[in-house]
């Protein structure tokens, strides 16, 4: 297996296009009995651990959705946790199976490391927060400040875009971990936190005083934050994409972890179809055909895990927006399993 995964090392040293891993990653899961997800270091609503070490968010829920697909348990996991620099040399050299850690959809991303992202799990872009007392209420007021932020992310180049686009100067003090990026900011090392703006609201809640700060209107990019595998394993491929389409079209049938039994008996077929009542499905990507009906009934459907982990009654607040359904004012959208 390292044998293998040589080449993408090579090629992203030297700037080289990546070649591909190998094929046995859903054998290797199974082979060890869980699924390693790379995740956050701890942002609240996508991953983070509580005092006891158990991680919750909607990028845990998906390593769960994972678990339950291949194994019908939502727990078969374990998780790495890692830094912005970190993630893909995890995923690369085989350290974890997926990463699903609030990680942007970029096309060098896509085509250079020799990863594939499985799809869009959360649609984010990214703002600025500051502190009230400053009285600053655009982003475009911001001349001359230091802006706080992760090394390694598509962060840095788009703050480089934005304020050059704007003629305006500033000074980036950045840091590997986020949470030295929140206690730099909290200490006024810098008057800017930037960062995706669901982790502004997330990070804000780790502030000394949450209320002192305030997230500004300016949305200055598009972050289509996603699971990422490796390249070259189309059937492990095929079980990320899917397990994310499952949910998503879970919650357009209107399939929930309360109701997915009884929705075994239902007459629509495109229920039928994702609960593996008809066709083989689930056959066909390496699974057993009730591969979705554990997801659902394990984890949920899209909606609840939004709402569990950032919905409008958690003390993230965060309204479905461009996350809601295509046909319920949104953007989110998955292909059919037929």
């Amino acid at each position: 297996m390292t044998k293998m995964l040589l080449p993408i090392a090579f090629g992203v040293a030297f700037g080289l296009g990546a070649t591909a891993a190998s094929a046995a990653t859903l054998e290797d899961v199974k082979e060890k009995g869980f699924v390693q997800c790379g995740v956050s270091q701890g942002l609240p609503g996508f991953s983070n651990p509580d005092a006891q070490g158990n991680w919750t968010g909607i990028d845990v829920d998906y390593c769960r959705a994972v678990a339950a697909a291949v194994f019908g348990d939502a727990d078969a996991v374990k998780y790495t946790p890692l830094s912005a620099k970190e993630r893909f040399t995890a995923l690369q050299s085989g350290e974890i199976d997926i990463l699903s850690r609030n990680t942007t959809w970029t096309m060098t991303r896509d085509t250079t490391l020799g990863l594939n992202f499985a799809g869009v799990n959360y649609y984010d872009g990214q703002g600025f927060m500051v502190r009230k007392e400053l009285g600053v209420t655009s982003a475009l007021e911001m001349s001359g400040a230091s802006v706080c932020t992760n090394t390694g992310t598509t962060t840095e180049l788009n703050v480089a875009d934005y304020f050059r686009a704007n003629n305006m100067e500033y000074e980036i003090v950045a840091f590997e971990k986020a949470d030295e990026v929140v206690q730099a900011y909290d200490a006024g090392r810098c008057d800017v936190y930037t960062t995706d703006a669901s982790g502004l609201y997330a990070q804000r809640l780790k502030l000394t005083n949450p209320g002192d700060h305030m997230v500004l209107p300016e949305i200055i990019s598009k972050e289509p934050l996603g699971p990422v595998v490796r390249q070259g394993d189309d059937e492990w491929f095929n079980i990320a994409k899917w397990t994310l389409n499952a949910m998503i079209n879970a919650e357009e049938l209107g399939v929930t972890s309360a109701n997915v039994d009884e929705m075994k008996g239902s007459d629509n077929p495109s229920i039928k179809r994702l609960l593996g009542v008809e066709g083989s499905f689930g056959e066909n990507i390496g699974l057993s055909n009730d591969w979705a009906y554990n997801i659902i009934k394990l984890v949920g459907n899209y909606e609840e895990t939004f709402n569990a982990n950032v919905g409008p009654d958690t003390p993230l607040g965060i309204a479905r927006g461009v996350n809601a359904l295509w046909s319920k004012g949104g953007i989110l959208y998955a292909p059919p399993i037929r």
